[in-house]
């Protein structure tokens, strides 16, 4: 039998009582049904619900971190990492709902000295994968996330490119080096797929595992604070930024014409003003980009890792083409 690992379960949340009145037992039974120490963290982002009132009144064991302002999701979740003090972190949002035996399949992984973390299969209310193992691969120079795939053999070890923030558990000795997630990208998107891609650059793995199942409400607590049009503006803004920590020289000038010409251009042709909003805030955070850029190059130095995402992908994941696997379409 595996090695069971102690685990901090961190929660960020914001306005979601009533997620954390319909999930929050089922990740307890879970963990409880897991037989391991654990403590359980929610970070409350000034949520104006009774989030704060409901966890006081009915889970008075849990480490509940009250912010005085709103600072998003990777703020929330930093705030939990670094009072965690167990073997593993579980990041999960409140909206998911995890299966009882939820934990039973993950513990191998850790086995692994160079695992940095697993994610689980995510379903969503009707009963489809909504969100498995993920190909790195690329479009020109531009990350590609949309190849969805998996192995229903639990002895092979599935790759994917990134952890889902939604359900991430992590070994929290690395999460600590690499400083938790990048506040660069608040208040969302895109920092768990940067997270993920420094860990690869690092030389540690990331994992998918299809017997571990959860079930999501999709984007609550997004839909929550954010207008569509304002939602775009984020991603796009961030999905620049992401390319520009992870790419370097002729890669990095390359992908910038490529982003200019097909992500904005072709976008203003056809009305849609909203990418230049994108492109202005991209522009704006271009001293906080190299910050990051600069603390991943030493972070890299220190585990004398010269990896870049194009070497994982030939590394881990074309081999992964060769596999018996199925793919979903997204």
């Amino acid at each position: 039998m595996s090695q069971r690992n102690s685990i901090s379960i961190i929660i960020p949340n914001y306005n979601g009582v009533s997620l954390l009145e319909k999930y929050l037992p089922d990740t307890l039974r879970a963990i409880e049904y897991a037989n391991v120490p654990y403590e359980l963290i929610v970070v409350d982002d000034c949520s104006t619900d009774n989030s704060v009132g409901f966890i006081q009144a009915n889970y008075p064991e849990v480490n509940l971190v009250v912010n005085s302002a709103n600072q998003g999701f990777s703020f929330s979740c930093n705030q939990g990492i670094n009072l965690a003090k167990m073997d593993l972190v579980l990041l999960l949002n409140s909206d998911v709902s995890l299966s009882e035996d939820y934990f039973l399949s993950l513990w191998k992984y850790f086995e692994d000295p160079l695992t940095f973390g697993v994610m689980s299969r995510i379903m969503n209310k009707n009963g489809e994968i909504e969100d498995a193992a993920r190909f790195l691969s690329f479009s020109g120079l531009k990350f590609k996330s949309t190849n969805f795939y998996y192995s229903e053999d639990p002895a092979v070890r599935t790759p994917t490119a990134y952890l889902s923030g939604a359900n991430a558990l992590i070994c929290r000795e690395k999460l600590m080096e690499l400083k938790g997630f990048d506040e660069v990208f608040s208040p969302f998107y895109c920092e768990d797929v940067d997270l993920s891609f420094r860990a690869w650059r690092l030389g540690w793995k990331c994992f998918y595992d299809h017997q571990a199942v959860c079930y999501h409400e999709v984007s609550t607590t997004t839909r929550q604070v954010k207008s569509k049009r304002a939602l775009k503006i984020a991603v796009y803004k961030n999905k620049f930024m992401l390319h520009t920590i992870h790419l370097d020289g002729a890669r990095l000038v390359l992908w910038l014409g490529q982003m200019i010409f097909i992500e904005v251009l072709l976008r203003v042709l056809i009305g849609r003003f909203w990418i230049l909003h994108s492109l202005g805030q991209f522009y704006q955070s271009k001293s906080k980009i190299q910050s990051s850029k600069e603390n991943l190059r030493n972070q890299m130095a220190l585990k004398n890792s010269h990896l870049s995402l194009f070497d994982v992908k030939r590394t881990y994941f074309d081999p992964v083409r060769k596999l018996n696997i199925s793919l979903l379409d997204k």
